[in-house]
């Protein structure tokens, strides 16, 4: 049984943002390599470094333009971003998003 407040070891720190609300916003991280052999796991973090969901893929390009499909921008690209809002920071641990598995359920993911 794994418990909510398990923490969630994420070597990457490229930053993915989804504004979802005024201040409310979903992060993404893409962990490629070993730690998600095969292919790319995006884990999906709360602004309060929870990791509410996360979705495997079979490449990191793969993630990436999924992620792009559904609204998030990498916030190393967004000047504009980085002035007002700071991604969430280590360590990471297991939460539970109020709606659920919203993403890997498909309910607010587009293919």
């Amino acid at each position: 049984m794994t418990v909510m407040s398990d923490t969630v070891e994420i070597q990457s720190r490229d930053y993915w943002v989804k504004v979802v609300e005024m201040l409310q916003q979903n992060w993404a991280l893409i962990e490629t390599g070993e730690a998600a052999s095969p292919g790319a796991r995006v884990f999906f973090i709360g602004d309060t470094s929870g990791v509410f969901d996360e979705m495997s893929f079979q490449s990191g390009d793969d993630a990436v333009h999924a992620l792009r499909n559904n609204g998030f921008r990498r916030y190393a690209d967004d000047l504009e971003l980085q002035s007002f809002i700071v991604p969430p920071k280590p360590p990471f641990r297991r939460s539970e998003h109020p709606n659920g598995a919203i993403y890997s359920s498909g309910r607010y993911w587009r293919e």
